[in-house]
């Protein structure tokens, strides 16, 4: 696998905060996305690939119930605590939280099934991260990944601060040697890794000009990428605006009575060949 790239999002008070408001923003299409096709079902065993705050960890243990169990793995300390705090707050007790690097994780038991959400998009080995975890896979497993699609981030009418604003992100993420849409090629990635039986679909959320949830999501990518737009000369810090950005989006949506529609999320899920 090659070096690990850099992540440029970060865990501070202010990006937990952004992954929180992202997740319930993601919630419906990814509890819909985590049910298709029935795959993943009671008494199984899964694993999380980056499962960060646990957001998809706790919906999964509610699709195994409690025969089964949800192993979730990332690298950040900080980000666990908060996970496992919530775990035991919510008396949750079929997740187990392990701090690893998702590119080389291995577990002495083989799971039923992996699933990770916004996180093979940070990944130029993705195909090789997939294989590696789907060679753990019991006999018939599944294989499950959400990602965002970043390329259908938009206004109804057309806004071109929001325009601009996706054009930002998706330049700093390519920057990074992440890839902000690779939710379209999800597919393509899980075939190449090995999965057959491969199928794929996106959710798209459509927002109203006057709900908060778009600008705040907006203007909280931007503060937590700040440092990379400006450091790779993308924007300059008056450009950003930061404190004023989340205001004049809401501002500008409303002005032209605009449809915000966030990035598509996207699924796709397969089973190892070796399967029924």
């Amino acid at each position: 696998m090659t070096e690990q790239p850099l992540y440029v999002l970060g865990s501070d008070e202010v990006e937990i905060a952004r992954l929180d408001a992202q997740a319930a923003m993601s919630a419906p299409a990814t509890r819909l996305l985590l049910e298709a096709g029935g795959r993943i079902s009671p008494g199984m065993r899964v694993l999380d690939l980056g499962t960060g705050l646990g957001h998809v960890a706790f919906d999964v243990a509610n699709l195994v119930g409690q025969e089964g169990t949800v192993v979730g793995i990332d690298q950040s300390t900080r980000l666990l605590e908060i996970a496992e705090h919530r775990r035991l707050a919510a008396g949750i007790n079929n997740v187990a939280f392990v701090e690893a690097d998702v590119r080389t994780f291995q577990d002495d038991e083989p799971f039923d099934a992996i699933v990770g959400r916004l996180v093979l998009f940070h990944l130029p080995d993705a195909i090789d991260v997939l294989a590696h975890h789907m060679a753990a896979l019991r006999p018939g497993g599944v294989v499950l990944a959400i990602d965002f699609d970043g390329a259908s981030i938009r206004a109804e009418p057309p806004v071109q601060l929001v325009t601009t604003i996706r054009d930002w992100a998706e330049e700093a993420f390519r920057s990074a040697g992440a890839n902000p849409v690779i939710g379209a090629r999800l597919a393509l990635l899980l075939r190449r890794a090995g999965a057959v039986d491969v199928t794929t679909f996106g959710v798209q959320t459509y927002l109203a000009p006057d709900d908060p949830t778009g600008p705040g999501w907006l203007a909280g990518l931007v503060r937590s990428l700040a440092p990379r737009i400006i450091g790779a000369a993308i924007a300059t810090e008056a450009d950003l605006d930061v404190d004023t950005l989340q205001q004049r989006v809401a501002q500008a949506l409303s002005d032209s009575d605009a449809v915000l529609l966030p990035p598509t999320l996207v699924g796709a899920w397969g089973t190892t060949s070796d399967g029924p």
